[in-house]
């Protein structure tokens, strides 16, 4: 059972930023294609960021440019750097596995407001 665990949320002013940590539980970043996503307010969970296992990353538009996925196999542990935040990136961002998802975690609340 694939456990993760989501980090690093707060309140950011905009354009300030947070560095998100998504921990799994086992060895899982080099064999899965990993994503962030968030879910804001009465509004559906949608996809941010993902890595392949090969690296390559591909983003949302309206975090494309602002937003960087990064993970470390070593530590288990998956990044979202989020910089030049916006009002509307305010939303619980949780990590999973891509399309063929694993269990939930508890996600991590970011709310930008000045």
């Amino acid at each position: 059972q694939v456990q993760l665990v989501e980090s690093g949320g707060g309140l950011a002013q905009p354009g300030g930023s947070l560095r998100l940590s998504c921990l799994a539980n086992r060895s899982i970043f080099s064999i899965y294609t990993m994503a962030w996503y968030r879910q804001a307010p009465g509004e559906q969970r949608e996809l941010v960021a993902d890595i392949t296992r090969g690296g390559i990353t591909n983003y949302a538009d309206s975090v494309k440019g602002r937003f960087t996925i990064s993970r470390d196999n070593a530590k288990n542990t998956m990044y979202l750097q989020m910089n030049s935040l916006k009002p509307e990136d305010t939303a619980v961002y949780y990590c999973n596995r891509k399309l063929q998802y694993w269990d939930w975690g508890q996600g991590t609340q970011v709310t930008v407001s000045s």
